[in-house]
């Protein structure tokens, strides 16, 4: 196995990870990256099974765990009743659940209050250069997760506050600093939606909360922990990966200078699906193995990392052939971008939409929309989103 060096936050790396991942994929299914100190799946391949293997998993072997500093203790406490922490059986119980809640008539039923939201927001945009990512491609999916879960719009900036502290625990420029930010976020998120389910308790309305009480499996409910965990996850990974998305979707489409027949309605599916493909919003997963195995011509022993590359996977030949440029006509295959297995992304159809609507409302209120400065990427490593997004229209 090949060992490869780079900093996960070298300015060049997070402005353009792809010659990087081109070098990793050479390597074979996997390589050893030596500033992680683990092994990485970069191919199309090696990412999907992994994802699908049972024997890895979220959850660290009990053996393995280390302990935690008692200033992160807000923030683990929510990730310990996280579904996306959990594994099976655990797992199983929380995501039936919580699908039961969240089910596809709750998301379409979205679709004409996203269309207004986006006309909205969209009527309020200045005549001078603006950034889009604040106006706009943030918006839609913050707002509309207070809609679904039924909480005050005006929350909306403490959310995302809240939001950015918390996720930027898994960057590669994670600090102290960070640490004592999520914290102090975890605490105040938690607190809020602890009162606001106590009032959905009292007084049920047609939204999310309300419906994630109520649901039952088999005679179980999700606790009050569980509930709170719940909420700030779909928050939390649904409000990121949208406004990545967005973000990066537009800032191709109008650096390519994709034509508006993208975004007809008989062809936005497969935009979005390269849009997806092309940049997606989260570069990186792990995975600890929970038996000695071997994989890929590779030994595993229980407790090991394994990185899954998203992006890597993403623009992998052996999968679509000529992957590097963007190319909204390409025929649509399963990418990795919202993960696979059982941790597939249950926010995935609710992203897919807000894209299919936001999109094409963007470009045909404003069809001379321009950038007017070069976009920068975050240094925000696994996420891949811009740090702001300037245009004119």
């Amino acid at each position: 196995m090949k060992t490869l060096s780079q900093s996960p936050t070298d300015i060049a790396f997070v402005q353009n990870p792809y010659p990087f991942y081109d070098t990793a994929r050479a390597c074979g299914d996997l390589f050893y990256w030596e500033d992680y100190q683990m092994v990485a799946a970069a191919s199309h391949k090696a990412v999907q099974a992994l994802f699908r293997d049972r024997r890895f998993g979220r959850e660290v072997p009990p053996e393995h765990a280390q302990p935690a500093p008692d200033h992160l203790a807000p923030w683990l406490a929510v990730e310990a009743h996280s579904l996306l922490e959990a594994e099976p059986p655990r797992h199983t119980r929380l995501r039936a659940l919580v699908t039961r809640a969240f089910t596809s008539r709750a998301i379409n039923s979205l679709a004409p209050s996203i269309e207004t939201l986006c006309h909205e927001l969209i009527d309020h945009f200045p005549n001078t250069p603006f950034d889009l990512l604040q106006a706009y491609c943030t918006q839609v999916p913050v707002i509309t997760i207070c809609r679904l879960l039924g909480v005050p719009e005006a929350m909306a900036p403490d959310l995302l506050r809240w939001s950015h502290d918390m996720v930027a625990m898994y960057q590669a420029s994670r600090t102290i600093e960070t640490e004592h930010r999520a914290a102090q976020s975890s605490r105040e998120f938690a607190d809020f939606l602890l009162g606001y389910i106590d009032q959905r308790r009292m007084d049920p309305r047609d939204d999310l909360i309300t419906r994630l009480i109520a649901a039952e499996e088999e005679g179980e409910k999700l606790s009050t922990d569980e509930l709170v965990a719940t909420c700030i996850l779909l928050l939390n990974a649904g409000h990121e990966a949208t406004v990545h998305s967005l973000g990066n979707g537009v800032k191709t489409l109008l650096q390519t200078q994709t034509t508006p027949t993208a975004l007809a309605s008989d062809a936005i599916d497969s935009t979005v699906e390269e849009i997806l493909r092309y940049d997606p919003p989260l570069h990186m997963f792990t995975r600890y193995a929970y038996e000695d195995i071997e994989v890929f011509s590779h030994p595993f022993k229980r407790g090991d990392q394994v990185a899954l590359l998203l992006g890597a996977a993403n623009r992998d030949p052996a999968a679509w052939p000529d992957p590097t440029p963007f190319d909204p006509t390409r025929p649509v295959q399963t990418n990795s971008s919202f993960g696979g297995g059982l941790h597939f992304c249950v926010g995935a159809p609710l992203a897919r939409l807000e894209m299919r609507i936001a999109l094409p409302i963007l470009f045909d209120r404003c069809p001379d929309l321009q950038l007017t400065e070069p976009p920068q990427f975050s240094n925000s490593y696994h996420f891949h989103g811009l740090e702001k997004l300037m245009v004119q229209y």
